[in-house]
C-alpha cells in the first residue's frame, strides 16, 4: 500500500457561535473564536490518498489532477470567504476546524475513487499549533 499526500492552502474567516446561546456563553465556550466581527486563518490542507501504484504510469494518482480537484472543489470555494456566510457546503454547520475537515473529506472521497486511489485522510492546519486529522 502506497500513501501520497498533496498540500494546498486557503485563507478563510469564520466565527464560532451558537445562535441559541447568549454572547456571554459563546465567549465562555469559544473564546476569541466567538469574536462578533469574525476572525480568519491561513489554512494548510493535506489530502492523503492510498492505494497501489499503477504499473503503466508509475503513479498512485496523478498529482496534477488531484491538485486541480482540491483547488476546484475545496480551495476555490473557501479561499478569502467567510465560512459562516459564503460557503455552500458549510451552510448550517458550525465552521470549527473539525467540521471543515469532515466536510472536505465527504466532498473529496467519491471524487478521488475514479482517479485510482482511496482517500485516506484529511489533515487541516488552522494554525501552526492546531490541526485536525480525519480518516472518515
Amino acid at each position: 500500500m502506497v500513501f501520497i499526500t498533496r498540500k494546498e492552502h486557503f485563507n478563510a474567516a469564520h466565527k464560532l457561535h451558537r445562535n441559541d446561546w447568549n454572547e456571554a456563553k459563546n465567549a465562555e465556550v469559544f473564546g476569541k473564536c466567538a469574536n462578533p466581527n469574525w476572525h480568519g486563518h491561513n489554512y494548510t490542507l493535506y489530502v492523503t490518498v492510498k492505494g497501489t501504484v499503477n504499473p503503466e504510469t508509475g503513479f498512485l494518482v496523478n498529482l496534477k489532477e488531484l491538485s486541480t480537484l482540491i483547488r476546484t472543489e475545496i480551495c476555490d470555494k473557501l479561499d478569502h470567504k467567510n465560512m459562516n456566510l459564503d460557503v455552500d457546503f458549510m451552510k448550517g454547520i458550525m465552521p470549527s476546524t473539525e467540521n471543515v475537515a469532515v466536510a472536505i473529506f465527504d466532498i473529496l472521497k467519491p471524487r478521488i475513487k475514479p482517479m485510482g486511489g482511496e482517500l485516506h485522510c484529511i489533515k487541516l492546519y488552522e494554525t501552526e499549533n492546531n490541526y485536525v486529522e480525519y480518516f472518515g
